[in-house]
């Protein structure tokens, strides 16, 4: 194990980022999600030993859940603080409220920020409820706000079945920025169970570009299972 959290570690340089995508198979989902927990709290007490904030950009969807769970624990057991720590969601659906249970707002209630010492005010997800007319400046300013802090330090990606990451399906612009998209029907169909009905799926959502997501100076993309199989070996 110490010899595959070596790989892990923060620091991949641009060059050696694009020599290759480096990937690494484990037994199970557990092994694989606690690494990346230990990773990203590495990161994190490295930051506060340099008295800098930890930019995080968190995805949502059943991958990451392990690594909150393991997270949490971390911070319950060894005292991890995230007070130093920003965050940034890759994603929400629009139009959704906040407090909807469906949201991704209370996907990271629940699954993380509710059981950690995080600063709410340090907590960023793009809104699901902004109006038609501003979505375009909302959706700049969610940009600005992560390029005023540096950019993001880590990031924290799924994969969907369509092969998305964020809610930027097939296609979308290697340049393109935090913007709102129209959503796949295979990912909407993906999300009907959830919705009780592909119907009720909201048609779009805010995300994060490409571009948003590459700059970021380290990037750990979680697959989990043979359905992701097939989208993972193309997109390797």
């Amino acid at each position: 194990m110490s010899e595959l959290l070596k790989h892990l570690k923060p620091g991949i340089t641009q060059e050696t980022r694009l020599e290759k995508i480096h990937n690494v198979i484990f037994d199970n989902s557990k092994i694989g999600s606690k690494a990346v927990a230990r990773e990203i709290a590495d990161l994190i007490k490295y930051k506060q030993s340099k008295n800098q904030k930890c930019i995080l950009s968190l995805a949502t969807g059943s991958s990451p859940i392990i690594v909150y769970e393991e997270l949490i624990n971390i911070h319950k057991k060894e005292g991890l603080s995230f007070k130093n720590v920003i965050t940034f969601n890759l994603d929400e659906y629009f139009p959704i409220e906040k407090d909807d249970l469906l949201s991704y707002n209370h996907f990271m209630s629940y699954h993380l920020f509710d059981h950690i010492d995080i600063p709410k005010e340090n907590i960023n997800i793009p809104r699901g409820n902004v109006s038609s007319k501003d979505i375009y400046s909302y959706c700049n300013e969610y940009e600005k706000k992560i390029n005023n802090l540096g950019g993001l330090d880590f990031q924290l990606l799924g994969i969907g079945r369509t092969g998305h990451i964020g809610f930027n399906e097939p296609g979308s612009n290697k340049n393109s920025v935090t913007r709102l998209v129209s959503l796949d029907f295979i990912t909407k169909e993906d999300a009907a169970g959830d919705f009780n009905g592909i119907d009720n799926v909201p048609d779009k959502a805010i995300t994060m570009g490409v571009d948003t997501i590459m700059r970021a100076k380290r990037i750990v993309l979680l697959a989990w299972g043979h359905k992701k199989s097939e989208k993972v070996a193309k997109s390797i």
